[in-house]
């Protein structure tokens, strides 16, 4: 289902969405060949010889024949950190905010996924700086707090705050001590002239032995390839202010060429780092930009 993200609230909000997106990933993995991304949905696992007697599920040892221990919520297997931009380019465009809730109903996803894994979960928010931290948790009482605060950005409005990409990762990598999933949401709209800060700051997470993904959040038809009509309009920096007055055809061939380097540079650096980097177009149906990335996990799983 390709979500229209004005509507969200009618679909049923942006819980309901994620469980409905999850519960379909894990039923299609499930007649899938494929099994990785710890995909382990039930609330048990195989015994291991040598293991303590204590877990033991004797009842569906009576059922199965076969003897798998019990799993607990203080169980997990992986630490995920999500760490989303919500500055003012991310409630773009102006009528449905369509980047921010492209950006939280997926994070939203993912948490309950990893949740269903037994997997911990933490959030970071941040504009020009880190805005929120939450603990990382694998509980069910944690995953509904995190979804209150991503719909609380749903929610919000606007007001004009700037990014500050490359300061708050390498803030972030300082705040993360143990080895984890760090999950980005970002347009990375910082300035383009200090695009190797960036690098440097991605590089900071893998230096500290991270596994990073990288969700590049746009709306490719305008931000990428900047179709509007050839007539004046008056454009504004969504994070500065400024405005300006021009013809789309004024600026349109420099625009593409500043933007095409800065996301072949992105692409190539992420691919050297061993980042996975997913092109996110908010145009696009989420389920299959989120269920294309897992299904090639379980693959390389």
């Amino acid at each position: 289902m390709k979500v229209d993200f004005s509507k969200v609230k009618e679909y049923g909000g942006l819980e309901f969405l994620a469980r409905q997106m999850v519960e379909g990933f894990i039923t299609g993995m499930h007649k899938s060949p494929y099994h990785g991304f710890s995909v382990e949905f039930a609330e048990h696992r195989l015994y291991n010889t040598g293991e303590s007697t204590r877990h033991i599920d004797w009842k569906v040892f009576a059922r199965t024949d076969r003897i798998y221990t019990k799993r607990f919520e203080e169980e997990t297997n992986l630490r995920c950190y999500i760490v989303l931009d919500h500055s003012s380019s991310m409630y773009y465009p102006e009528k449905t905010h369509g980047k921010i809730k492209f950006s939280a109903l997926a994070a939203a996803a993912l948490a309950y996924l990893l949740h269903k894994q037994r997997d911990a979960v933490g959030l970071f928010t941040f504009a020009e700086e880190i805005e929120l931290q939450t603990q990382v948790k694998s509980t069910s009482s944690h995953i509904q707090k995190l979804f209150i605060l991503l719909n609380g950005l749903l929610e919000s409005t606007p007001t004009l705050k700037k990014t500050n990409v490359a300061e708050v990762l390498h803030q972030v990598a300082e705040k993360i001590h143990k080895r984890s999933l760090v999950i980005i949401f970002s347009d990375m709209f910082q300035n383009y002239a200090d695009h190797e800060q960036i690098f440097s700051a991605l590089q900071h997470l893998k230096h500290n032995r991270h596994e990073v993904l990288m969700f590049h959040v746009t709306d490719k038809s305008t931000e990428i390839d900047f179709s509007f009509e050839d007539r004046p309009y008056e454009f504004m920096d969504l994070e500065g202010g400024e405005k300006i007055k021009l013809t789309p055809s004024q600026v349109k061939e420099s625009y593409h060429k500043a933007v095409a380097e800065f996301a072949s540079t992105l692409k190539l650096r992420c691919g050297q780092l061993k980042i996975d980097l997913v092109e996110a177009d908010i145009q696009d149906d989420i389920n299959k930009i989120l269920t294309g990335y897992l299904i090639k996990r379980t693959k390389l799983n």
